[in-house]
């Protein structure tokens, strides 16, 4: 059972237990890409009631972190499906808004207009470059985000530019994650004051913040040689992976001497034949050397070898292979839905109030409209009427097939 500030709702929560952390949170998140939808799949595995608005007449939606979620459809460019999705956000405690600047000050829904009517709103906008400075408006992706970020500059490969590592550092970690954790810590302030605020969530300020350890850690050695011959972006042989014989690969992790000893040793290699660890010089030709020796035995020949000592290697599992590994196992770290798709486990793992998320298969477009605006005060006639006036779109019936 679930209720928001506003508007309280007796609706159970997709087969998900009533006692999550999140419980109890109505968010509306307006439809975008890989950021936003992350943002709104982390609210809603720890409990969060998530209502995505998609976009009328789109034959299926980009995305693919929808777990857990409801869609509506609005055509937002008549002011019938605006004044719909007002009502909706009027009516909630949090909205993602993924657009360029002014997009919903266009449409009279910007966080002036909204909070002004909805003081408790906590409005927040997932933007690569934010509110406000000279490219506010402008496009971009994870990779522009990270360049200018300053992270970029340190990924990469000795003597090769910079590239990016998926778009997992600015998308991600900076952009939906980091968007996230300011939901929540607006949340818990709202808790104190009764109010909501804004969110200005930008993905090359989160991007930088999750590499705070990279600007804090410049005046103590670890970055002073070039791109890709540091300790920890691929320089060292002992901070490495390394191809086995069946084509696959280990992945090392031996910084601290009692851990490089024990590599040393699992590798059959004897430390008095090696330069010294540290030996900055010496390093592309122990890489070779380390590389011989993995290519010498399969990844579960080394496995049997690493497990259980402090070497730090580990195999570099596919993503079709994480499933079966016997400590993910355990824990259950994966997930399989009900279409047999794997997926992480929600993270951290809380002792009394854990994720619980749904492993049913994501909404169609528009497939809970009807329903939501029945919860939000719509009456049938109403509801057909925005129907007839192409403002809503329900696609309930897609849903049976």
């Amino acid at each position: 059972m679930r209720s928001t500030c506003l508007l309280p709702l007796l609706n159970l929560r997709w087969g998900q237990a009533p006692n999550m952390a999140l419980s109890g949170v109505r968010v509306i998140e307006l439809a975008g890409l890989a950021p936003a939808p992350f943002c709104g799949m982390i609210l809603s595995d720890f409990g969060a009631r998530v209502i995505r608005v998609d976009k009328t007449k789109v034959a299926m939606a980009m995305d693919t972190q929808a777990r857990g979620k409801q869609s509506v459809a609005l055509n937002l460019k008549k002011p019938q499906g605006v004044a719909v999705l007002r009502r909706l956000c009027l009516h909630s405690d949090v909205v993602i808004e993924p657009f360029r600047k002014g997009v919903m000050e266009k449409l009279g829904l910007g966080p002036n207009e909204l909070l002004r009517e909805n003081p408790r709103l906590i409005y927040a906008r997932l933007t690569g470059f934010g509110q406000s400075g000279s490219h506010a408006t402008s496009a971009g992706h994870d990779i522009n985000y990270l360049a200018l970020s300053g992270l970029l500059s340190m990924l990469g490969r000795s003597r090769e530019g910079p590239y990016a590592p998926l778009n997992l550092v600015a998308d991600f970690a900076g952009g939906g994650l980091m968007c996230a954790l300011g939901i929540v810590l607006a949340l818990l302030e709202r808790t104190r004051s009764g109010r909501g605020q804004v969110i200005d969530a930008s993905m090359v300020e989160g991007a930088a913040y999750v590499g705070s350890f990279m600007w804090k850690s410049r005046n103590i050695g670890l970055w002073n040689r070039p791109r890709g011959e540091n300790l920890l972006d691929g320089g060292a042989p002992f901070y490495e992976t390394y191809r086995t014989s069946d084509g696959k690969h280990m992945a090392v992790g031996a910084l601290e001497p009692q851990f490089y000893d024990q590599l040393i040793q699992g590798l059959g290699l004897n430390a008095e034949d090696l330069p010294p660890q540290m030996s900055f010089s010496d390093w592309p030709e122990l890489k070779k050397i380390l590389a011989r020796a993995f290519a010498g035995r399969t990844q579960a020949e080394w496995c049997r070898v690493f497990d259980g000592t402090d070497a730090c290697v580990t195999p570099v599992l596919a993503l079709d292979e994480v499933q079966a590994h016997p400590h993910n196992q355990e824990r259950g770290s994966f997930l399989k839905d009900d279409q047999g798709e794997v997926s992480p486990r929600p993270a951290p793992v809380l002792s009394r109030t854990p994720a619980d998320p749904c492993l049913s298969r994501d909404p169609f477009i528009g497939e809970h409209t009807r329903s939501v605006l029945e919860e939000f005060g719509y009456s049938e006639a109403e509801i057909e009427q925005l129907l007839l006036e192409g403002a809503v779109e329900c696609n309930k019936v897609k849903a049976r097939l």
